[in-house]
């Protein structure tokens, strides 16, 4: 009877160091592993005109990681975009506190070589977007503010941030027309856009940032929920592509959902 309840002991310490060793990879893998991952997810789009586009949001840049975003740029660049678009984000936290600056940004970004079209986020707009949007512009990177731009035959919208802004879809796509790609941080104003427009670009989601297997998402900042996390979504009037983006918000974490760089090709 000792021998058995010795093996049953030993059984269950066996289990509860497996499971602590576990437990410390996934922890591990999820807050300084995964973060710093960076996949190139290529996808195809029909009547852009243009041959290959990089599309990239939510860096979330904090003060000691101007090393990822020179990796950012270096990727980006490594791609040989003919344009790059961003759905913003590029403030850490909501107060400055926690970011890289701007400025110390934007002399990052500056060496993308190529066009580089913006909308701001929520976390830009809580900081202070019309700093970021004058910073950036000062270094040649194009912010669209419900405000629209073309580059060769493809004219390029982009609309105010739904949650620290008032999106204006209307003079955001005025003396527009096909082809043409709308760009907005947040992907809940999906449904609001009534004018056929050939790609939707959204950022905000990262993908719900922690996945559970068999689950999916658990979180999404999104009133569309899980639906909203990533990826295509093809049941309104339009093709919205969302991304899981580059940084993270709030908890420094990332599980089943590695950050991405998007590269748009004309099929």
């Amino acid at each position: 009877m000792l021998a058995q309840n010795y093996d049953k002991i030993f059984i269950m310490n066996k289990f509860l160091i497996f499971f602590i060793i576990l437990l410390t990879i996934l922890f591990i893998w999820g807050f300084f592993v995964e973060p710093n991952l960076i996949v190139i997810k290529k996808i195809k789009v029909k009547n852009l005109g243009i041959n290959k586009i990089v599309f990239v949001s939510d860096f979330h840049i904090s003060k000691f990681e101007r090393y990822r975003l020179k990796k950012i740029v270096k990727l980006i660049n490594k791609q040989n975009p003919d344009l790059v678009l961003s759905g913003g984000d590029f403030i850490k936290g909501h107060n400055g506190k926690q970011t890289l600056s701007i400025e110390k940004q934007a002399e990052e970004l500056k060496k993308i070589k190529a066009p580089f079209i913006t909308v701001l986020g929520n976390h830009d707009g809580w900081y202070d977007k019309y700093r970021v949007k004058k910073v950036l512009e000062n270094n040649g990177i194009t912010v669209l503010l419900n405000s629209n731009t073309k580059f060769k035959n493809l004219y390029i919208s982009g609309v105010d941030d739904f949650q620290t802004g008032i999106p204006d879809i209307d003079t955001a796509l005025k003396n527009t027309s096909s082809p043409r790609i709308l760009l907005t941080h947040n992907p809940d104003i999906y449904y609001d856009i009534e004018d056929n427009i050939d790609l939707i670009l959204a950022g905000h989601v990262h993908g719900g940032q922690v996945k559970i297997p068999f689950i999916g998402a658990l979180i999404v900042p999104s009133v569309y929920g899980p639906k909203f996390a990533e990826g295509f979504i093809n049941d309104g009037k339009n093709t919205m592509f969302i991304t899981k983006g580059l940084g993270t918000s709030i908890l420094p974490v990332r599980f089943l959902s590695v950050p991405e760089i998007v590269v748009i090709e004309n099929e």
